[in-house]
């Protein structure tokens, strides 16, 4: 299957378009700035409160005839722009397939001979997130604006947090379960330049409940090491941005884990983690314009800033360039005080056999990534443009337009974007074809991609299969749904049978693992949602947060965030939002919960007696049917993502599958 580069077949198209649409974008670009100088956020209302309540209204008055007048001019070039741009959509392809062209930064093909499916296996990590990229006076609806700002910054906030280095702790006594602030103050110092190995000796006495090695571990009493496990490079040793770095931590268990304050500021002092910092790209310095974005204390989510979360225990990132070491200490110390109040989520349930968390970043070396509502095209431009500088491949302007492929018109896209650091080599979308409301004027469906990720020593390709879509968002139109995931399924089933080159006597490929993500928009709690809880996706998928139908794990938690109090100080930073959601009030304040048929999710003083933490609508599904026989894909880690906070209502989610071939090391 060839992927398509271009949304045209031939150059002509291509400037025809861009021609209609020069001639439609005057009118669309002021017919949204009107509607927007209407519709307020609560930012904005805050943001006015000193101002005279007329100085408002006056600036009303005074643009508003301005915009409609120009407006009214626009319309007939408007017009014209639509004649030619209309018909035009029938030559459309469904997809533009980017290929980062730097060969630089391109690493997909040496990804591929990390696996020669030679060792016990690899894990994958996979990212979902709805980003709410409409055109700025949608967005207001959601209480979210300046969507080309918001567009770059969740580029950077994404890639950032990917590109950190992977740091793995392993402890030599299992009985203390508690995170310590101080602990990671002590461990991390950020470090600009140098990116070669270190051994730290700084006697480290706390304990934490991450991954458990035993007396094996090979640390002495009193000593940590963290050793680089990524390969040695050439050259000036920095690492290609998007190579995984992984480095282990490992710490003795003295005292019940107990350390007194002296002795964290002594080792603050001394330990150091090095790890190679992330080279910031040109215009990363340029300082947002949007409230959404600005970097506070304790924003871990922002480019340029040295604190961490508790979740950074085990994921830390190395800042750009150098700083007075001081001022960083003084943050660590500042946020272990706070730290110390709440103990954090990570596999608090000790019967589940993966880790969870609420994580104030995304996972250290992700590698595919499935994004939902990004409607806008220049803000879907500019999204792609930040996240080449980690994912090599991305598939973006996904759908159909006009009355081409589906029943009725279409005024934007499906909004699916996807990201992958492996080599894409099929994709196929599908529109479906009963959306209603207002879900009809978009051309929501499902895209489906087939990945290479390695291959065998017989040179067998293993391939894996990720499904991103975005369902009918109107609440009642449950039937709608219901239809919607079984054409997922079938077009699903279809499209793994048309790409498969394999038989079953003679493989050529072989699958690693078949993924679907997305905004479903039901969950797995509210009584209305009953017949999507019971569709026989989940009898074929396995959901990591769910028990059965109308029953969720206890760890997990809703990923829809009530658009009120998005810019409430207590949940504008990602730190800040981890906290709060680590609690159950903090939930119940910000969260939007399950509905029954005695409340309502818009009544936050009923939500206590509701059931489940909130509504989680974005799914992460994977299957063990239909893949190699021979391997077992298992969940290694399950997190919800705070990164984000401040720039979209709804949180990103993300799973890390290890798929384990059943060999022995050699």
């Amino acid at each position: 299957m060839v992927l398509y580069t271009s949304p045209f077949p031939n150059s002509f198209l291509s400037v025809l378009h861009s021609f209609s649409w020069g001639l439609i974008f005057p009118c669309y670009w002021l017919a949204d700035r009107l509607v927007a100088s209407f519709v307020p956020t609560t930012y904005e209302k805050r943001q006015r409160a000193d101002d005279p309540c007329y100085f408002h209204a006056l600036c009303i008055i005074i643009t508003t005839p301005i915009y409609l007048a120009l407006l009214v001019a626009s319309l007939p070039f408007a017009l014209i722009g639509f004649l030619l741009w209309s018909p035009l959509q029938s030559a459309r392809r469904p997809y533009i397939y980017s290929r980062l062209e730097d060969k630089n930064h391109s690493n997909g093909a040496t990804l591929l001979t990390e696996w020669k499916a030679a060792g016990n296996g690899k894990s994958f990590c996979f990212g979902s997130a709805n980003v709410c990229l409409l055109p700025d006076s949608l967005a207001r609806f959601n209480n979210v604006f300046n969507t080309q700002a918001r567009a770059k910054e969740i580029g950077r906030r994404i890639r950032n947090g990917a590109s950190r280095p992977q740091i793995k702790i392993y402890i030599d006594s299992p009985t203390n379960t508690s995170i310590s602030a101080a602990s990671f103050s002590s461990l991390v110092s950020p470090q600009g330049g140098d990116s070669t190995n270190r051994t730290v000796n700084a006697g480290i006495k706390r304990t934490t409940s991450m991954e458990y090695k035993g007396d094996n571990s090979g640390s002495n009493n009193g000593e940590n090491i963290i050793e680089n496990n990524r390969e040695e490079r050439g050259g000036a040793g920095e690492p290609n941005e998007g190579e995984e770095t992984t480095c282990i931590v490992r710490i003795n268990g003295e005292d019940n884990g107990h350390m007194s304050d002296t002795e964290a500021d002594t080792v603050n002092g001394q330990a150091h983690a090095s790890c190679p910092a992330e080279p910031s790209p040109e215009g990363d310095a340029e300082i947002s314009k949007t409230p959404n974005h600005k970097q506070k204390e304790g924003d871990s989510g922002s480019l340029d800033s040295y604190s961490a979360s508790r979740e950074s225990l085990v994921k830390v990132r190395v800042g750009d360039g150098t700083v007075d070491q001081s001022t960083v200490n003084n943050k660590l110390l500042y946020k272990a005080s706070i730290m110390k109040k709440t103990s954090v989520r990570k596999k608090k349930h000790t019967d589940e056999t993966f880790d969870h968390e609420i994580s104030a970043f995304f996972p250290a070396n992700l590698d595919f990534l499935c994004l939902q509502e990004v409607f806008d095209k220049r803000a879907a431009e500019k999204l792609k443009e930040q996240l080449h500088h980690y994912f090599e491949y991305i598939v973006y302007d996904v759908g159909v337009y006009s009355c081409h492929g589906c029943c009725s018109f279409k005024f934007v896209n499906s909004g699916l974007l996807f990201a992958s650091r492996y080599p894409v080599m099929d994709a196929a979308y599908h529109c479906y074809p009963n959306g209603r409301g207002t879900d009809s004027l978009a051309s929501k469906g499902a895209l489906f991609l087939k990945v290479q990720v390695g291959s065998t020593p017989q040179d067998q390709r293993i391939v894996g299969y990720i499904s991103c879509t975005h369902l009918q968002a109107i609440a009642g139109d449950t039937s709608v749904r219901c239809e919607q995931l079984d054409m997922l399924q079938d077009w699903l089933s279809e499209f793994r049978k048309s790409t498969s080159s394999s038989s079953t006597a003679n493989p050529e490929e072989l699958v690693a693992f078949d993924v679907i993500c997305g905004d479903l928009n039901f969950d797995n709690c509210s009584s209305e949602d009953k017949l999507e809880q019971q569709h026989s996706l989940f009898t074929h998928y396995k959901d990591p947060c769910r028990i059965g139908p109308g029953e969720d794990k206890p760890w997990a938690i809703g990923t829809l965030l009530d658009p009120e109090g998005l810019y409430d100080d207590e949940v504008c930073t990602p730190d800040n939002l981890q906290k709060v959601l680590e609690s159950e009030e903090g939930r119940k304040g910000y969260l939007v919960y399950p509905t029954s048929k005695n409340h309502s999710s818009s009544q936050k003083g009923r939500k206590a007696s509701l059931k489940g933490n909130g509504r989680r609508i974005d799914y992460m599904l994977y299957t063990e049917e239909g893949l190699y026989l021979e391997w077992k894909v298992e969940v290694e880690e399950f997190s919800f993502i705070t990164q984000l906070a401040g720039l979209t209502d709804h949180l990103p989610v993300a799973m890390r599958l290890m798929v384990s071939t059943g060999e022995d090391d050699p």
